[in-house]
């Protein structure tokens, strides 16, 4: 990561990208097991650990939260899903329809804030130029 308060955003997005893209393998790793019999899918949650890390900070703006961030603590958990919403005999707790809408929703997602990444780029190139 880049130590700057220029970069507050770009560290910020980048942790966010990176969750995003190990999403979207353990989905897809959901997707290729879904006839794996007393397979458990699995999921990763990045946007609680963002969210718990800016509300620590409250009544403040988002640049100086995101100024006193530590991107050490932004780690996604990565956790099984052991529900028994399943309907399947087999123990398999995979709902193929759900995975792909999660997988096409998580695709999304990380174009978003790639895209994010490369304006902020943007914006620093206009700046400096």
């Amino acid at each position: 990561m880049i130590n700057s308060t220029a970069f507050d955003y770009v560290n910020v997005l980048t942790k966010a990208a990176d969750a995003s893209w190990k999403r979207e393998s353990i989905l897809t790793n959901n997707i290729s097991n879904v006839d794996t019999p007393g397979y458990k899918r699995k999921d990763l949650n990045f946007e609680s650990v963002l969210s718990e890390e800016l509300g620590r900070c409250k009544h403040k703006s988002l640049d100086s939260k995101l100024g006193e961030l530590d991107l050490s603590k932004l780690t996604p958990n990565v956790y099984t899903d052991h529900s028994n919403y399943s309907y399947r005999l087999d123990g398999n707790n995979v709902d193929i329809d759900t995975e792909n809408v999660e997988l096409a929703s998580e695709q999304i997602k990380y174009e978003g804030l790639t895209s994010s990444i490369n304006s902020q780029f943007d914006r620093m190139k206009k700046a400096i130029g």
